[in-house]
């Protein structure tokens, strides 16, 4: 079953475009959560590598950022990139990241999440005209490339293994316009779509397609680089296998799986980029 896209109208106004991206981000975020079998990470099996996790926590944490993802479009509407913007999305999604916690117990759940759908919410509530993907992940990259004077100097796991083992974390990823999600989820979930795969099958697919080439640091920061090459090999062998929708496909998704949870390794940065991948899915146009 394909997922439903939101129909974005000229006749809008501010609020109701707000409301509905709130809403499309949150079932994005959701979806993604539930959807299985993920290596790794929590899904409608089981709490992957996760001992702090569980999919309930997850779907909760996602319903309590419905209004911070209002609000960053409600501010967002019909604006230019500018420091004004960028500082307002900043203090935005601390309050939200803020009310994450306060869901969650102080587990962090949706922190690489937030960064991402919170630039691609502002950025369609800018020119809610231009909905071309590559358009929407650009204007979200100008509002990345900007300083925001009032983000805290804290030192995360995710900034660690950047600056260890020199590469790039969520915040390139977004100043470069989001490349895995338009050069490779985006194309893969297409393609599997066109292919006969069930919409999970092709979500997964997605998946697996930034799996295979991004440093992803939630990786990195739990079992180095030998993990981090190891499931790139491991995505890129389902992928090349047909995808998940072969039993090929399906039986070298199992061999990733257990790799990774002897590993103690969880792509945190890869679920969070796919949760954005579906948010853009249904808010463009082809």
């Amino acid at each position: 079953m394909m997922p439903q896209t939101l129909t974005i109208g000229a006749v809008l106004t501010a609020e109701e475009l707000a409301e509905r991206l709130a809403e499309t981000a949150t079932q994005a975020l959701i979806d993604e959560a539930r959807l299985s079998p993920k290596p790794g990470l929590v899904d409608s099996r089981s709490a992957g590598a996760h001992q702090d996790l569980s999919l309930d926590l997850m779907v909760r944490s996602a319903r309590s950022l419905t209004t911070t993802f209002y609000l960053l479009a409600l501010h967002s509407w019909q604006r230019p990139a500018d420091i004004a913007l960028r500082q307002e999305v900043g203090r935005l999604g601390r309050a939200g990241e803020a009310q994450m916690m306060a869901e969650t117990g102080g587990v962090n759940t949706h922190r690489g999440a937030i960064w991402a759908m919170g630039l691609l919410v502002s950025a369609v509530a800018m020119q809610p005209e231009r909905l071309l993907p590559l358009h929407i992940a650009q204007r979200a990259a100008k509002i990345a490339v900007l300083p925001d004077a009032f983000s805290p100097k804290k030192f995360s796991k995710g900034s660690h293994a950047v600056q260890r083992y020199q590469v790039p974390g969520a915040r390139e990823e977004a100043q470069s316009g989001f490349p895995h999600i338009i050069g490779c989820a985006l194309p893969q979930l297409h393609h599997s779509r066109a292919r006969g795969a069930s919409e999970s099958e092709a979500q997964v697919d997605a998946l697996l397609a930034v799996m295979s080439t991004l440093a992803d640091t939630c990786v990195l920061s739990r079992g180095g680089l030998p993990a981090l090459e190891a499931m790139h090999q491991g995505a890129q062998a389902v992928l090349e296998a047909g995808g998940t929708s072969t039993m090929a496909g399906k039986q070298r998704l199992r061999h990733l799986e257990q790799r990774m949870l002897a590993d103690n390794v969880s792509p945190g940065g890869a679920a969070d980029l796919l949760a954005a991948t579906l948010f853009l899915d249904r808010v463009s146009v082809a």
